[in-house]
Parts: C-alpha cells; sequence; structure tokens
C-alpha cells in the first residue's frame, strides 16, 4: 500500500526590527549586564510559563498565531528577533518560535482537538505573564492552564569578593 504523502509548508516572518543593528545597541545599553532576575530574594535565569489552552478557536490561523506572538512580545517589553512558523497538514496545526533577545515564545496547536501548548520564557526586565491575557484575547480559550517555573535559580547575595594571590 503507497504511503500517503504530506505536504508541508513552512514560513519565515521578518522581525519588526533589524536584529543585526539593534543588538549592538541593546549591549550598549545593558552595560554587559547578566539579564538575570530577582524576585523575592531569588535570583534566577528567567521565568519560563508553559500554558495549556483548552477549547481554544482559530488554532490553525497562522496570520492570528502571528499576531498574537507579536502582541505578546510589545505587551511583555521584549525585543523580537526572529518568528518562524510552519503549517502541518492535513489537520492544519502549527509549530512555531519567536526568538526574543530575553529568549522564547514557542507554540504548537492541534485544532482538531482545540488544543494549543505555548512556552513563554523571558529573562531580564521582560514581562511574560501578559501572555495569558493575549492568548485568552487572541484565541478565546476555555481553558487557559498555567504552570511558572524559575529556570537557572542562584544564590542571591553579595558578590564574592577576589583576592589576589
Amino acid at each position: 500500500m503507497p504511503m500517503k504523502q504530506q505536504v508541508l509548508e513552512s514560513r519565515w516572518v521578518e522581525p519588526a526590527v533589524d536584529a543585526e543593528r539593534i543588538e549592538p545597541t541593546l549591549q550598549a545599553i545593558d552595560g554587559g549586564k547578566d539579564h538575570f532576575v530577582v524576585r523575592d530574594g531569588v535570583r534566577f535565569a528567567g521565568t519560563h510559563l508553559i500554558l495549556d489552552l483548552w477549547g481554544g478557536h482559530r488554532l490553525d490561523d497562522q496570520d492570528l498565531i502571528e499576531k498574537a506572538l507579536r502582541r505578546i512580545v510589545k505587551a511583555a517589553k521584549a525585543t523580537l528577533l526572529h518568528i518562524h512558523l510552519h503549517r502541518f497538514t492535513p489537520n492544519g496545526g502549527i509549530s512555531g518560535v519567536a526568538v526574543l533577545a530575553e529568549s522564547h515564545i514557542s507554540v504548537h496547536t492541534w485544532p482538531e482537538c482545540g488544543y494549543a501548548a505555548f512556552d513563554v520564557f523571558m529573562c531580564g526586565d521582560a514581562v511574560p505573564h501578559v501572555a495569558m491575557a493575549e492568548l485568552r484575547r487572541a484565541f478565546k480559550p476555555e481553558r487557559l492552564e498555567v504552570v511558572e517555573h524559575r529556570r537557572g535559580i542562584v544564590e542571591c547575595g553579595p558578590e564574592p569578593e577576589l583576592s589576589v594571590v
């Protein structure tokens, strides 16, 4: 029996700004800052939100997904470097990533099940929690489950003194 051929479509979306022009500017502004976050006395690399969206609408709409990613980036005060989205057939599921100067947002949708998985990982001064409102607005899910993970926890305290030997 011959195998059914699957058609794959992939799309590269250019960022709103030229990453090569903005990167030196970011380095000059932050002065070599490590972009770690300090919250409640804990120092960590960044906040990783794992979002499960159930009963969502238009999860096969690639343009809507791109717009939602861009709105999350803007609302989070993050810096978009690239967006890449890929449509799968026959179900129309979409997978993709928004690469940020502050980390990333990834998406995987199963429109036939009304389900989408989003990961939002951001460091520095970016505000990843705004993703929840933007996803509700875009996809109108019946349920949105969120798990927060603090990545790369390190001890927060004074920098160790260096001794010259």
